[in-house]
């Protein structure tokens, strides 16, 4: 029985008791009770405190209330005993058969198990990463490509229809700085002024060179601007490549640039004159974000006629809108938290309600040590450490999970010795060795001759009431948790809850593999008992639980280590 099903016998309790005239609510019984696992062992296998919230709409005592519920409960099928404790809380214990079913559910759906429909309908962009194609991407863009890959993955789980998005900054004077430094690298000139440094610069040289044989023989601004689209395309398939070796995927790569050549910004800013909220002043035009609880208004167009970035952004939120996304989710550097009331205040410039259509996620800084000294300097690209230097340093899958397992606003400090070290103490190795020893423990039982019994409840299949062990109930009820974990985790944009689940799993599985009465294969010359089969359903179910959360995090789920 997982918390939902539990919710569920709630609710027909209390509208039985409703029905039945011994109990009044005005407002109608709730569509669902929140039920959660308590702390403390003796108090049940879940708890709720659904006679407190209903006592006063129900013109009674909320103990009363309770004891009212518990005997319909009580009576409830895959219900072993209901206590009223203190001043209304009721306490669950689920009998072992039930509880056993949860194992047979999450083999039984596989993959999809955890996954649900509680933000089906709602169309998502989630934009979280933004970057110049003039460089590797590096530590900064890192964390971003963890965490907004895996917000969009627990969003999907949770059933929204969800686009990743690439914002890139294709447009103003540092592709030209772009362009000229690589001419500089070719040529062997010196590096202009504000133009990009870094042996990658010169790699580029050469790969645009091999690309477009006698492109640096053109003059003037004719080879700038070969230079700068060759450039630019060579630039972007690389960080296109980083980012699929990172396990991290993005469904449209948008570019600036497109915006301006279109019109969308010039269409933008006759809306906002129609709606009455820019106007001008000292030969610049403004839009007055200060109707909207920004701390000052902002410049669309400067007194020298060109466009700045906050008319780009605002083009580009309009954009998303027209392609129909509900809500769009921009994911920022540290150094942009002025940016939230600022846009905010745009969306509701253009006539959204921002608390509906837009989400924005602040992330701190991160620091990664080796020896006690901070990685800064890179060989290819001079004074940031890279995107693939880190994952080729760390690894893909520990670099990932050590980012995703807390949230976007705090700050990280990584060791490289800490996140790579094969040991317990090690999250994500704690948590894929947990996965290998199920399969190992599956692979021994298919030796033996083991197999998944019938998980339909037809006769001598699985027995979940086999399942009767207080380590058993336990794992139990930390599978059923998940669906749950990952419906939080999706609405709260926060999929360290994953990590810190599957660490938790993780440990209860443990316990229950150190277990002597939870042994899953027979002892010695012992022959296959229902209750063996019983623990390969329960391990199998383990299995998939810890491989669907690592999925989430984009982390593999290893067999073997």
């Amino acid at each position: 029985m997982t918390p939902a099903q539990l919710s569920t016998t709630i609710v027909e309790a209390l509208t039985s008791l409703v029905d039945a005239g011994a109990l009044t609510l005005p407002d109608g019984v709730p569509a669902e009770v929140t039920v959660e696992r308590p702390r403390q062992k003796g108090h049940g296998d879940y708890a709720t405190n659904v006679a407190l919230q209903l006592a006063k709409k129900a013109g009674t005592n909320p103990r009363a209330l309770g004891e009212l519920l518990a005997e319909r409960l009580r009576a409830a099928e895959g219900i072993g005993a209901v206590e009223v404790a203190g001043p209304g809380f009721l306490n669950i214990s689920v009998e072992a058969g039930a509880q056993g079913k949860v194992a047979a559910e999450v083999v039984a759906a596989g993959r999809e198990y955890g996954r649900t429909r509680v933000l089906a309908g709602q169309k998502v962009n989630v934009e979280f990463i933004s970057a110049n194609p003039t460089g590797p991407l590096h530590l900064g863009h890192t964390r971003w490509a963890v965490l907004g890959d895996a917000i969009a993955r627990v969003l999907s789980a949770a059933g929204a229809e969800v686009t990743r998005e690439f914002y890139i900054n294709d447009r103003g004077v540092q592709m030209n700085h772009f362009a000229d430094s690589i001419i500089a690298a070719a040529l062997g000139e010196p590096k202009p002024e504000d133009g990009y440094a870094g042996g990658y610069i010169d790699e580029l040289a050469k790969a645009v060179e091999a690309a477009s044989p006698g492109i640096f023989q053109l003059e003037g601004e004719e080879r700038r601007a070969a230079v700068r689209a060759k450039g630019y395309e060579l630039q972007l398939k690389e960080q296109q490549e980083q980012l699929e070796s990172f396990n991290t995927h993005f469904d449209v790569w948008f570019s600036e640039l497109s915006l301006h050549e279109s019109g969308s910004v010039p269409e933008t800013l006759q809306r906002l004159k129609d709606l009455g909220h820019v106007y001008e002043e000292g030969g610049a035009l403004w839009m007055r974000t200060t109707d909207f609880g920004d701390d000052k208004d902002r410049v669309l167009i400067k007194s020298d006629g060109e466009l700045t970035y906050f008319a780009s952004d605002t083009a580009y939120y309009l954009n998303k809108r027209e392609r129909g996304f509900d809500n769009c989710l921009y994911l920022l550097g540290a150094d942009h938290h002025g940016y939230v009331g600022r846009l905010r205040a745009m969306a509701a410039c253009v006539g959204d309600d921002p608390d509906q259509t837009l989400d924005v996620m602040i992330g701190q800084l991160v620091k990664i040590m080796r020896d006690g000294e901070e990685l800064k300097l890179s060989k290819r690209a001079g004074t940031i450490v890279t995107l693939n230097e880190l994952a080729d340093e760390i690894g893909v899958d520990a670099l990932r999970y050590s980012l995703a397992r807390y949230p976007a606003d705090s700050p990280l400090v990584l060791d490289v010795a800490e996140i790579t070290k094969q040991s317990n103490d090690n999250p994500v190795y704690y948590v894929q060795y947990a996965h290998a020893r199920t399969c190992r423990m599956i692979e021994n039982a298919r030796d033996l001759g083991m197999s998944l019994p019938d998980l339909t409840g037809a006769e001598g299949g699985f027995d979940p009431s086999l399942l009767a062990h207080e380590r058993d109930g336990e794992l139990l009820r930390a599978l059923a948790e998940y669906p749950r974990v990952v419906a939080s985790a999706a609405e709260l944009r926060e999929p360290h809850r994953v990590a810190r689940y599957l660490e938790d799993t993780a440990s209860v599985f443990n316990k229950w593999y150190d277990t002597r009465e939870c042994r899953m294969l027979p002892q010695g010359d012992e022959p296959v008992q229902p209750v063996n089969e019983a623990r390969l359903v329960l391990t199998v179910a383990t299995r998939t639980v810890i491989a669907n959360g690592l999925d989430l995090l984009g982390v593999s789920a290893p067999e073997r280590m």
